[in-house]
């Protein structure tokens, strides 16, 4: 009789050999070694709500898998129970307010019970990197939500209701957010609170405290969508995810830095719809807006940005993208970070942990055979060689600045060890650009203008006719007297006087007399002379403009321009 080899059945053998001799290792040096109790988990059963307390991906890379919880206490199997790393687990279930119990477990074990998070039912925003508002929370909004203050008051009555879960409260807070146009949302942990607030056309507006126990299951529930690391609470973090609110998909920068009282939480609020504002509806005045569209037509050439953090240079970076992108061009752009994904275009982001810098991007970039590149900033004098070099090569090249104003540029450029000579034929266009906040136009109030602001504003009209610039063009009458407006507040404009911003925008071209003042390694104050017979206004006179035609208030450009400079 033939002798029948079962290979199927002998490795079931030797597997089920191998799972209990790893079963007894860990009876033998669960106390012996680590003084903790043993657990076979393919014998007893996993709780659902247990799981939960940590997602799947977190739980495999420490090797644990939390198997039981009873109100506060939480039964936590981990493979290998070094002193150290019981500590760090300790601290974060404790943090969360949980008492955490450990057990030594097997690998086979804890396979057992990671195999079960398939079966969990999770909320749907708990999927890594998406959240989907749910059905109620949009009920909600939809019904409730038009300002701040209906913000606060939903999630005070979901809380007082005791129906609230984290996930709703979060919900509404960042959906909230959405519907009131804020661009960022902010946790910040205090001693006995934690602030939320939102910002809110460039300045922050407190929306109400939150208890210190919900804002660390908040934290929790944003590391998990985000992709961060939920037991890590000392370190800085950065992350990303989206939300999807019927079918737009806006997508969430999130910054968590550590605290003296807890981990302070940033989103950035990248809406699409924010880059949508078409190049005409951005406050540009009509001579300037003829200037930017000659040069962006053009086949190359270096068109630089200058402003602050905030003063909505990527916004209008991608305008410039919008309004020359063609089905003939190939466009790339090196980004810190990506924010807005545009449709046909190649977009890339820098990574200095990797080497792929804005240096390195731009070369890479430029063996890609682009017509146009934007990159995110000129931070170094070789980057600035090589965009300068780009330009004269037949590319056209957008990049952004730190200087304080368009006649800055130059003199930064040639810092940064450009070639003034060089620099005649690449440079195209110096713009510079602050955001004001938008009067309310169901509240501002008319008001007369004091002395000082009157002396101010006609000794800057005859300053700018000098040099033959006509203020009628742009729809102010200088033989009448003027009027002005302050902010009110009412519910349309979530009681601030505001609504919306717009942007006040120099910009100096390279004329003749730019190009012949150049090689001289002029100082900005020279290049500002020059270039007062430019045919735009200078920022301060396009902020004097929107003031007297009543879009903003004299305060607001006050804030962000020096009408005392010369």
């Amino acid at each position: 009789m033939p002798i029948i080899f079962d290979d199927d059945k002998q490795n079931k053998n030797l597997t089920d050999l191998r799972k209990q001799e790893e079963e007894e290792l860990v009876d033998t040096l669960a106390q012996a070694r680590y003084g903790v109790h043993p657990v076979h988990l393919a014998n007893i059963p996993i709780e659902n709500d247990a799981l939960r307390t940590i997602d799947e991906k977190e739980a495999r890379e420490l090797e644990i898998a939390p198997f039981k919880l009873l109100g506060k206490d939480i039964h936590i199997a981990v493979h290998s129970p070094q002193p150290d790393k019981l500590e760090n687990l300790r601290k974060f279930f404790t943090d969360h307010e949980y008492i955490p119990h450990f057990y030594m477990a097997s690998m086979f074990s804890l396979n057992k019970a990671w195999e079960r998070y398939k079966e969990i039912s999770y909320a749907r925003e708990s999927k890594p990197g998406s959240m989907i508002l749910s059905e109620e929370s949009l009920r909600i909004i939809d019904s409730r939500i038009n300002n701040i203050q209906d913000i606060k008051n939903t999630i005070l009555e979901i809380e007082k209701d005791n129906i609230h879960t984290t996930s709703q409260i979060l919900e509404i807070a960042i959906a909230g957010a959405v519907k009131v146009n804020a661009s960022d949302i902010h946790f910040e942990p205090e001693e006995n609170t934690v602030r939320l607030r939102f910002r809110l056309d460039g300045i922050l507006h407190e929306v109400m405290e939150i208890p210190p126990s919900a804002h660390k299951f908040i934290n929790s529930r944003i590391k998990l969508i985000s992709g961060l690391k939920i037991t890590a609470s000392s370190i800085a973090q950065d992350g990303r995810f989206s939300i999807f609110i019927g079918q737009d998909e806006i997508s969430l920068r999130v910054s968590l830095i550590p605290g003296a009282y807890g981990e302070s939480i940033v989103m950035r609020i990248l809406n699409p719809k924010s880059i949508r504002v078409k190049l005409e509806a951005m406050g540009i005045e009509t001579k300037l807006y003829n200037v930017f569209m000659r040069e962006i037509k053009k086949p190359n050439g270096l068109i630089l940005l200058t402003g602050p953090t905030g003063s909505g240079k990527t916004t209008t970076l991608y305008s410039f993208l919008q309004k020359i992108y063609s089905t003939e061009i190939k466009i790339i752009t090196i980004e810190d970070p990506i924010e807005y994904h545009l449709p046909g275009i190649t977009q890339t982001q820098t990574d200095d942990e990797k080497g792929y810098t804005f240096l390195e991007g731009l070369r890479s970039a430029l063996r890609q055979d682009p017509d146009v590149i934007m990159v995110g900033e000129i931070r170094d004098n070789e980057t600035a060689k090589i965009a300068v070099e780009s330009a004269l090569t037949g590319h056209l090249v957008f990049s952004t600045l730190h200087t304080n104003n368009a006649a800055g540029v130059i003199p930064r450029l040639i810092d940064l060890e450009v070639n003034p000579k060089i620099l005649v034929s690449a440079l195209s266009l110096s713009i510079a650009q602050r955001l004001v906040r938008k009067l309310c136009i169901h509240c501002k109030k008319e008001r007369a203008l004091s002395e000082e602001e009157s002396s101010l504003f006609y000794s800057m009209i005859e300053k700018a006719k000098s040099h033959n610039k006509i203020f009628s063009e742009y729809g102010i009458d200088t033989s009448s007297p003027f009027k002005i407006y302050d902010p009110v507040g009412c519910t349309e404009c979530n009681n601030t006087g505001f609504h919306g911003q717009i942007g006040i925008f120099e910009a100096i071209y390279n004329d003749a007399k730019i190009e012949e003042i150049i090689i001289k390694n002029p100082s900005e104050r020279e290049i500002k002379e020059v270039a007062k017979d430019q045919v735009s206004l200078s920022m301060k006179e396009d902020g004097l403009v929107k003031i007297l035609k009543g879009i903003t208030s004299y305060e607001e450009v006050a804030s962000v321009v020096d009408f005392y400079e010369d």
